[in-house]
């Protein structure tokens, strides 16, 4: 299915070296039981692997979505009308941003894992957060999403 430019999908998921740790997490969780048997040892590695997977995917689940005039952002959902004109952040752009530039009533959606963010300020003057920080894997598609749902909630 082929997505309007005015759509834009995302899953941030956590890199393939956490699930990794994950695994080792309930090694080390079955080792820890290992003194007290067999059993207690499989129920270490098979508890400590799921939770340790639970976390990992619960982190890395977040969704990034353009889709019926609004961003998706996580949990939040922002109108795309009260927001500004994206700004495509670069790896060293997008680390200034995530920190020494960074205002404490943004609202961020950040993975340091991804390297490039968008950058959306609000224009909402009822609302006091100054920007939206998402990180995103595609950050020119997601603010042409962007650009497009507004040019669409423009024309309406």
């Amino acid at each position: 299915m082929q997505l309007s430019p005015a759509h834009h999908d995302e899953r941030l998921t956590a890199p393939r070296s956490w699930w990794g740790i994950a695994a080792l997490i309930g090694l080390a969780c079955a080792l820890m039981l290992l003194p007290l048997g067999t059993l207690p040892l499989l129920a270490g590695l098979v508890g400590g692997s799921a939770l340790a997977g639970i976390l990992v995917s619960a982190y890395g689940s977040a969704r990034v979505r353009v889709v019926n005039g609004a961003l998706a952002a996580g949990d939040a959902r922002i109108p795309v009308a009260a927001l500004g004109e994206p700004e495509v952040l670069e790896p060293e752009e997008a680390r200034a941003w995530r920190t020494h530039k960074a205002d404490v009533r943004a609202f961020m959606l950040m993975r340091s894992y991804i390297p490039t963010a968008v950058r959306v300020p609000v224009t909402d003057p009822g609302d006091p957060t100054p920007y939206v920080y998402v990180s995103t894997r595609e950050p020119q598609a997601l603010a042409a999403a962007i650009r497009a749902a507004k040019a669409g909630s423009a024309g309406r």
